[in-house]
């Protein structure tokens, strides 16, 4: 085969995304991708259903009403948001356009698997950095940080670790890093985090500081893939260049809009996502199986061994009950939880104890 890809290509494993069925199991309960078990608001889906009128139509191309609505509701400059097919399509972007051959990309070793994938794919060196008990170390990234690095990506919250770091170390970090080094603070579970504005005034007060954000999580429309970018203009613009003029469909578009204007639902899904999380908590403390704070819609389980993992993991299948095992992130021994709806958690509370 005379046709090859370009670097670095073939170096990337291909996403493993959550399981969904279980062979000869009709009563499946998926617990593994961080869905929010309630679904989208009514007025989102009422949004899309009424898009239906409009699928012989492109979509526009400049995503300005969502823009606005997102504006709206978080405060932000509509002119300083991009939109993308998920906060994945956004990350890309920002590795297209600011990392190439001899650059570097650093993430955390249990970050996001897309950081290195998006690395590999624009053909920059993906460098991983030590976290401190599942913790984002600041001083590690400082320390990992070359004059070759152009992006440094930290999820707060983190997945799959649930774990978050301070505003405080949020812009140490940012104010650490050298010039031409932008960081990305990849904010996909910041819904769910009481009062937390995701790191945008970090970002208002610096040219050197991204977000990404997502629909797929609290706002229930991972089905429908879309995502967004809030950050100076210069990124802004930069991506808007890579980014395919159509990239989004009007469903899309329509509901996620009014996702973001149902204020109401998204605080009801947060507050209900704090409460069965910290149930689920306690229930695991009091078995013994160690758990961190989490600030996401998950906890992570941490058992003696990757052989312990693997058995609870079994019989929970054996159950119709799918969690993530999650070794490809670093954490052999660990079991990540999505927050389900009460019964599905108090199934899955119930499975473990069997194990025990």
């Amino acid at each position: 085969m005379t046709i090859t890809p370009q670097p670095g290509i073939m170096d990337i494993k291909l996403y493993q995304s959550g399981a969904s069925k279980i062979d000869g199991v009709t009563d499946v309960v998926k617990l593994s991708s961080n869905e929010n078990p309630h679904g989208p608001s009514k007025r989102a889906l009422d949004a899309f259903r009424q898009a239906a009128g409009e699928l012989h139509l492109y979509p526009s191309t400049d995503h300005a009403d969502l823009r606005h609505a997102i504006g709206e509701v978080q405060g932000m400059d509509p002119a300083r948001i991009t939109c993308g097919v998920g906060s994945d399509e956004i990350i890309s972007f920002l590795c297209y356009a600011y990392a190439g051959p001899g650059d570097e990309v650093l993430y955390t070793e249990h970050g996001f698997s897309m950081y290195r994938i998006s690395a590999l794919a624009a053909g920059a060196t993906p460098v991983e950095v030590a976290e401190t008990d599942r913790h984002t170390d600041v001083d590690n990234l400082l320390a990992g940080v070359t004059d070759n690095t152009k992006l440094v990506f930290i999820a707060n919250p983190n997945n799959p670790t649930g774990t978050m770091i301070g505003e405080a170390e949020v812009a140490r970090l940012a104010d650490g890093l050298p010039e031409g080094c932008l960081l990305v603070l990849d904010g996909a579970y910041a819904e769910f985090v009481e009062g937390f504005d995701a790191g945008k005034a970090i970002i208002d007060a610096r040219e050197n500081v991204f977000m990404t954000r997502t629909f797929s999580k609290i706002y229930g429309l991972g089905g429908l893939r879309i995502g967004y970018g809030y950050g100076p203009q210069e990124i802004i613009d930069t991506l808007n260049r890579v980014r395919g003029p159509f990239n989004l469909g009007v469903p899309a578009l329509k509901a996620a809009e009014m996702a973001m204007r149902d204020v109401g639902y998204t605080e009801w899904c947060r507050k209900e996502n704090a409460r069965m999380r910290g149930w689920m908590t306690e229930q695991l403390l009091a078995m013994g199986i160690a758990v961190d704070p989490s600030e996401a819609n998950f906890v992570l389980a941490r058992f003696e061994n990757q052989a312990k993992a693997e058995a609870v993991d079994a019989h929970l299948k054996s159950k119709g009950l799918i969690v993530r095992l999650v070794a490809g992130y670093n954490l052999p021994d660990c079991l990540r939880i999505t927050v389900g709806t009460e019964d599905a958690c108090k199934r899955v509370i119930a499975a473990i104890k069997e194990t025990l």
